[in-house]
């Protein structure tokens, strides 16, 4: 099997070639948020990707929970870099990419985000430059930001091409999904979301939870709120997590897992249908930046 930094490599001097196939476009921008945690987002967004390059997608995935980063727990892999070691010019790109299950490459977050938001111009620059030679080639970069809404947060969800919030039937999640999205629609009413119920006891229940925040948004905040699917609340999650295996590859069969298949579908044919044109890294790092001002 080919060793992971000669694959990368390969990946990242392959650059024109890839990017010439796909039309020019760049890697879209997805950020991942909920309005609380314990709803399961970094599970949901960890199997997502998975699908997602299973589905024969490029996928970057990067771990921008700051303070309790855990995408690689969750994996089972001990990431011997991370952000921090870029921003700190220790490593370069092509050695804090790690890989998970069936050669997922994500960026650890750890330390590292905290950093990222005071670096100097001259430090952003060679960030900006690094991460774009990997991210030029990927058609979806996934950052699974922090539960809530921390300042960070708000600018990685304000920054993205798009938003998925994920949330459960539980009133408590049900409240500060919509408080989440509230707040960030009076400030950058251009933003986007797309809903997710995890954890749903069927399909009505994830239907019936996802009517009262899209209802409420269009009511109050005049905000189209599209639902994107949802995950059933699945036992062999739970074991999955124990295992530190994600649950569509230790349980390919179990509900969950077709659910979450059937979810990327619905995201790609949305994908597949619009018009306007993607950002790219660049433009992501960049409008960041003037959140950031």
């Amino acid at each position: 099997m080919m060793d992971q930094a000669q694959s990368l490599r390969q990946l990242v001097s392959s650059q024109d070639s890839k990017v010439a196939v796909r039309g020019g476009s760049s890697a879209r921008i997805i950020t991942v948020c909920s309005g609380k945690g314990g709803v399961g987002k970094s599970n949901f967004t960890l199997n997502f990707a998975l699908t997602l390059k299973a589905m024969g997608k490029r996928v970057l995935l990067f771990d921008a929970d700051i303070g309790m980063a855990n995408i690689d727990v969750l994996m089972g892999v001990s990431a011997r870099y991370n952000l921090y070691h870029l921003l700190k010019r220790e490593a370069d790109i092509e050695q804090i990419i790690q890989y998970g299950p069936n050669s997922l490459p994500f960026i650890a977050g750890g330390s590292g985000m905290d950093e990222l938001f005071t670096l100097s111009e001259s430090d952003l620059d060679y960030f900006t430059n690094q991460i774009a030679l990997i991210a030029d080639s990927m058609d979806y970069i996934l950052f699974d930001t922090g539960a809530g809404l921390s300042k960070e947060t708000m600018k990685f969800i304000t920054s993205a091409d798009d938003c998925l919030v994920v949330t459960t039937p539980e009133p408590t999640a049900i409240t500060d999904a919509y408080a989440l999205m509230k707040v960030v629609n009076r400030t950058y009413p251009e933003t986007s979301f797309k809903l997710i119920v995890n954890q749903a006891g069927d399909e009505r229940e994830a239907i019936a939870t996802s009517d009262k925040i899209r209802m409420a948004a269009s009511r109050f905040l005049q905000l189209d709120i599209s639902y994107l699917g949802h995950i059933s609340s699945d036992a062999h999650v739970v074991q999955a997590v124990k295992r530190q295996t994600p649950f569509t590859l230790a349980f390919p069969n179990c509900i969950a897992a077709k659910d979450i298949h059937r979810l990327a579908l619905s995201y790609l044919t949305i994908d597949s249908k619009k018009t306007t044109k993607v950002q790219g890294i660049k433009g992501f790092i960049h409008k960041w930046l003037k959140r950031s001002k």
